[in-house]
């Protein structure tokens, strides 16, 4: 048994490491900035970056933008983005909470009456390069 387990931890240990490119699309404008949170884990997801285990914030150019995510283990994760237009550091609400800025997430995943759930967005990253696609939605 314990032959099984030293086996089985040289293996998951020895997984290879890999680029996982995001490729955000349909922005209403180049203004400001984007903001992608990387999730490995339900808490928090997709209203508290501060529980996400990468945030990386870039430009928009020509209506979309390109972020890659270095050096990933393989594991599950999901991904919440938003067009931070004014370049405030935080997604903008109306009174009743809507985002008045774009926003979306890993599997186009959407919220009904509220924000998409982490068992809609999450996805498996297998350590290769892999690729995801999001589209921006305004709500």
């Amino acid at each position: 048994m314990y032959l099984l387990f030293f086996l089985f931890s040289i293996f998951y240990t020895n997984l290879p490491n890999g680029t996982l490119t995001v490729t955000i699309l349909n922005f209403r404008n180049n203004q400001g900035q984007v903001s992608v949170a990387l999730y490995d884990h339900e808490e928090g997801f997709p209203k508290s970056p501060d529980k996400a285990l990468k945030i990386i914030t870039a430009p928009i150019s020509n209506k979309k933008s390109i972020i890659l995510f270095e050096s990933l283990p393989p594991g599950e994760y999901a991904i919440s983005v938003f067009h931070d237009e004014n370049k405030n550091g935080k997604m903008d609400s109306n009174i009743f909470g809507i985002p008045k800025e774009g926003i979306g997430s890993s599997n186009d995943a959407r919220g009904h009456l509220g924000p998409p759930h982490y068992s809609d967005a999450k996805f498996n990253f297998n350590g290769n390069a892999q690729s995801v696609i999001i589209n921006m939605v305004y709500l």
